[in-house]
């Protein structure tokens, strides 16, 4: 993958037709938001020449953020194992159980939920996410605690997330009810690799999940994975998908897989820096206004990789040192990192929190 991507990415001098499709769908584009973008447009724009990509979404993303911040989520499985999907990166799905060893865990209880949040809140994030290893929300008391779960991590004056699978629209009205800020629902690729990855679920089922949840008025968050073996032109369709929501979502978390013991992509070689790089500053460009996450992944990654990606349009870490069941940086280098690159901490009071 990482040859495929060097002999089709452009060298030198950039070219007219990738200076048009950037310099005026990019920086026109923070001006007045698009939504029908091409996939032929986004792949020009992530093999462009490295330096004016982050140049374009340096300007972007001065256009539409509060520069130099740097919003901090914390994220909690609330709900671990024994998954009835078979999504291949996936330690969590019960296909793979026997091999990946990792054991079912209940529910958290309330209490623990929101014990986990204060302390999240008090490391300085503003944002806590929830997420539950289910196929599918089912009402009962396991929802209802989950909506008990959403409404105490409001009242801290966070921002409350929660992943729970596909859910019906009934569902995503009570979860709006209970205040939930926000609902993550990947996408995980493009349409056409999709089946390579997930056969449990359908592409079209992740797009009806998020159509409740906008019609709930409750924000979107999307976004997907890189490094299951897809190509570039994979990657610019999963971001096509994403752009051409109106609205965008207003959160998309950029994945790069983090290959666990057990499951099918185990031996997949590690994301390229510069490969995370060039999505987060694609995703600025062509959705100006969402808070664009760099999440799974980051262990791996050097840290002046990381700066990379946050000087390139990344306004959000995931913060504490544990994603569901993938490592994560502790929390101590992740703000001795964001001191580094000259950024600062969003607080909770911010025009943009």
């Amino acid at each position: 993958m990482a040859r495929q991507s060097r002999r089709t990415r452009r060298s030198g001098v950039m070219s007219t037709k990738t200076q048009n499709t950037i310099g005026q769908e990019g920086c026109e584009g923070a001006r007045q938001l698009r939504h029908d973008w091409s996939v032929d447009e986004i792949l020009t724009i992530l093999t462009s020449p490295l330096s004016e990509l982050v140049d374009q979404a340096q300007s972007v993303h001065r256009k539409w953020h509060e520069e130099g911040t740097v919003q901090l989520a914390s994220l909690l499985s609330i709900k671990t194992g024994a998954c009835p999907e078979d999504c291949k990166y996936c330690p969590q799905s019960a296909h793979y159980a026997k091999d990946t060893g990792l054991e079912k865990e209940a529910l958290l209880d309330v209490d623990t939920v929101l014990a986990s949040a204060r302390a999240a809140k008090d490391a300085g994030a503003t944002r806590f996410c929830m997420g539950a290893a289910w196929r599918e929300v089912r009402e009962g008391e396991e929802f209802n605690r989950v909506l008990e779960m959403v409404s105490g991590v409001r009242e801290m004056g966070m921002e409350a997330c929660v992943t729970l699978g596909m859910l019906d629209q009934s569902q995503a009205d009570r979860l709006a009810g209970a205040g939930l800020t926000a609902y993550n629902h990947n996408l995980d690729t493009s349409p056409e690799f999709y089946s390579e990855i997930v056969s449990t679920r359908g592409y079209q089922d992740r797009i009806d999940t998020i159509s409740r949840v906008r019609e709930a008025g409750i924000t979107v968050c999307s976004g997907g994975i890189i490094g299951m073996g897809e190509s570039e032109r994979d990657r610019a369709a999963m971001l096509q998908v994403l752009a051409n929501m109106n609205p965008h979502p207003e959160s998309v978390p950029v994945n790069a897989l983090v290959p666990m013991p057990g499951t099918p992509l185990e031996a997949r070689e590690p994301v390229e820096p510069e490969e995370m790089v060039r999505m987060i500053a694609t995703a600025r460009i062509v959705m100006p206004r969402s808070r664009v996450r760099l999440s799974a992944g980051r262990k791996a990654l050097p840290k002046e990789a990381q700066i990379a990606c946050l000087k390139a349009g990344a306004n959000s870490i995931f913060y504490g040192e544990k994603l569901l069941t993938t490592p994560n940086p502790d929390t101590a280098q992740d703000l001795a990192m964001i001191r580094e690159a000259g950024l600062r901490v969003l607080e909770a009071n911010s025009k943009e929190g």
